[in-house]
């Protein structure tokens, strides 16, 4: 139940006053929500920067093109002639220096002579400009009479917008939000208050949406840092919850005596690498622990993961259990069968797939041979968690591409069975602290190596002036039978707004099917998965010999004959995700290629990623180059900058909060793990307030 205190911020925003059904759309937009956001929403809304108002000269002494608060007169309005509805409403004011003219354009009738009455002391705030030797302001940001004036702070925030949505209605919704803060308790022990010199946190919201300093709204100050905490802690405590919950000791242990995992081991075509056999080790040796297994598998592309999550599966399955793999895709889900089948079926192990695609009949069937326990392994998409999906003897949960799917999907699969023990597998490296942002305290494995037989990438940065020679050389690798991917960043035009000089890949596939006919192909996420699934089999089986893609391949196609990629736009893509497609080629015997295209003059952020990626191929030091490039969205390709899951915490300016987070989130889990008295409550509310409130009913469970 939500502390009855925070209800006030739980209300929508449509109840403010001026926000209205049209206002409920932008706002959703803007907070990034699928329905009407909350007052809590709007007031984590933080500014960007702030505007100095405070500057007030006489009109003599105004500087051009600078903000400034004037103090004028109103002498005389001239409004547009009748016929004439573009001319502008002249307003001429003056103070004991000289004249200003503020003009209106398309300005209501009667709005211009209720703002501005002659004969009236006004005070006007905007940018000054000189037009026609005559100083003027175009649309004033402010008009306010003496008693609005002692109001006005000289400081206005400057907030993110999307289009449609006015800078005055936002501030006017965030003055109302703030009246309606209640009277907090505080959740942050006097120890780190007083170490880190933390305001309140209603001061905190006050100051950074009212700010009284041109320095009040800046992510490193006492007032953005102090919220950054709160959500980072929220962040933490909900992780420390969970874990806490999965750590509780468990009667039952998974591993069995390893007939299996010979088998696998003895099936592969290749030996395994060290790193693989470290990994497998902790895991068997976790699988024996009396508390239950939460590791981490982090590994480049290709470095193996998947045999890896395959001989856990097998560790379990010789104890008598069953194992599942969730993927956030279905192609994802698709790639692990394909790899896993042909193994497991050679050591007797029974495998299963669940996705979406799986319906009626054919559905029910594997649910009953599920249930029955006639599946070992069942590999799946989200589809793995509803509520139908019964599994006899659930022990051990891996979960693919982690940051994809929150804790309520991980807890979601755990809870199918008894003392679950749950792997994690990421496939582009996340830096460390990032694993502790996001992971929580987890045991981690890294597979370092590249898989036996791997073969380096050449990589190089071609401009786009280019592109004739480029498509010369693919003919002629078309030829020699060579398979070839062509990337591009967009599906068709529509999704092209603001983005007109880039590539889309409807348009690249009809002219390189103009120039190489029936041997070029087309997949893109808007196909259904059926004609994806034809397009990519004939890819494989050489029956076409390039494929034209949008990122739909980034993760999990495995065509170890293809050995030329060109990535158009690669200036437009995150190095995580440049990396991520660029593992696709490199995967067979033969040396491979990637190009990459890109549209001349490069900026100086697109210069350094091109430059890192072409200079290294390990996915462990790109992910570093990516976090110190540009925040850690990227990283985890699923935001473009900050923390991900986080909306005001930044890596760059607030990392060491990350840890005494995360001690302080331990900490309370040592001190009062219920959550009990006025602290324990003070702390629930933090959790309601940063939509961490997944965790508590762990609080009462086991």
């Amino acid at each position: 139940m939500r502390p009855a205190l925070l209800n006030p911020l739980f209300a929508p925003v449509t109840t403010l006053s001026g926000v209205g059904p049209k206002q409920d759309k932008l706002f959703r937009y803007l907070l990034d929500r699928n329905e009407t956001p909350r007052l809590v929403d709007l007031l984590l809304h933080l500014p960007a920067s702030v505007i100095d108002r405070r500057a007030r000269p006489k009109i003599r002494d105004a500087a051009q093109g600078t903000i400034v608060t004037l103090e004028v007169t109103v002498d005389r309005h001239r409004p547009p002639p009748p016929r004439n509805a573009r001319a502008p409403f002249l307003v001429y004011a003056s103070d004991d220096t000289g004249d200003v003219v503020l003009t209106f354009f398309r300005a209501k009738p009667g709005y211009v002579e209720k703002l501005l009455p002659v004969g009236a002391k006004r005070y006007v705030s905007g940018t000054l400009q000189m037009y026609d030797g005559v100083p003027q302001i175009v649309h004033p940001d402010r008009v306010v009479d003496e008693a609005g004036f002692a109001k006005l702070s000289g400081i206005d925030p400057v907030y993110p917008l999307t289009e449609g949505l006015a800078l005055g209605s936002l501030r006017r919704a965030m003055a109302q939000a703030l009246q309606k803060l209640p009277d907090l308790p505080e959740w942050i022990s006097p120890e780190v208050i007083r170490r880190c010199q933390f305001p309140a946190v209603a001061e905190a919201l006050n100051r950074v949406h009212v700010p009284v300093e041109l320095t009040d709204i800046l992510p490193d100050g006492p007032f953005w840092s102090r919220l950054a905490f709160d959500e980072l802690l929220a962040g933490q405590l909900a992780l420390a919850l969970v874990r806490a919950q999965l750590r509780r000791p468990a009667g039952d242990r998974h591993a069995g005596d390893g007939h299996l995992r010979s088998r696998i081991i003895d099936a592969l075509p290749y030996a395994l690498t060290m790193s693989q056999r470290e990994a497998v080790a902790a895991i068997t040796e976790d699988l024996r622990q009396p508390v239950r297994m939460l590791r981490l598998l982090q590994g480049d592309v290709g470095s193996g993961k998947t045999v890896v999550a395959l001989l856990a599966a097998a560790a379990v399955t010789e104890a008598g259990k069953q194992a599942a793999l969730m993927a956030p895709t279905e192609i994802l889900a698709r790639q692990h069968i394909k790899t896993i089948a042909p193994l497991a079926e050679r050591a007797g192990l029974r495998v299963a797939i669940l996705t979406g695609r799986e319906k009626g009949k054919e559905r029910r069937e594997l649910l009953a041979r599920l249930a029955a326990g006639e599946i070992d392994f069942l590999v799946g998409t989200h589809a793995l968690i509803q509520d139908d999906v019964v599994f006899k003897a659930l022990a051990l949960a891996v979960v693919d591409e982690q940051h994809r799917f929150g804790v309520r999907e991980r807890l979601a699969l755990t809870n199918k069975g008894d003392a679950v023990d749950v792997l994690v597998l990421s496939a582009t490296p996340i830096p460390r602290t990032l694993v502790l942002t996001y992971f929580g305290d987890m045991d981690v494995s890294e597979l370092r190596e590249k898989p036996a037989g791997r073969q380096p990438i050449d990589t190089r940065a071609v401009p786009n002036s280019r592109l004739s020679e480029v498509m010369d050389a693919v003919g002629r690798a078309l030829d020699k039978g060579k398979l070839v991917y062509w990337i591009c960043p967009l599906v068709e035009e529509s999704e092209a707004e603001g983005t007109e000089h880039l590539t889309n890949a409807t348009e690249r596939f009809e002219s390189l099917r103009e120039r190489f006919g029936g041997r070029v192909g087309l997949v893109h996420g808007q196909m259904k998965g059926a004609e994806k699934d034809r397009v990519m089999a004939q890819f494989a089986a050489g029956e076409i010999g390039l494929l034209v893609a949008t990122t739909v391949v980034e993760v999990g196609v495995d065509v170890p004959a293809a050995t030329i990629m060109v990535i158009e736009n690669a200036e437009r893509f995150g190095l995580a995700q440049l990396h991520q497609l660029r593992g696709r080629i490199g995967r067979g015997s033969e040396a491979s290629t990637c190009l990459l295209l890109y549209k001349e003059p490069l900026n100086e952020m697109s210069t350094a990623r091109l430059k890192v990626i072409r200079e290294t191929t390990d996915g462990f030091r790109i992910a570093e180059e990516d976090l110190r490039l540009r925040g850690e969205g990227d990283v985890l390709g699923t935001r473009q900058s900050g923390l991900p899951g986080y909306r005001i915490a930044r890596s760059e300016v607030h990392g060491q909060l990350i840890t005494q987070a995360r001690d302080e989130a331990l900490r309370i889990m040592k001190d009062n793990p219920k959550l009990k008295g006025d602290c324990g409550e003070a702390l629930r509310c933090l959790l309601y307030l940063f939509e961490r409130d997944e965790a508590i009913p762990l609080i009462g469970a086991g």
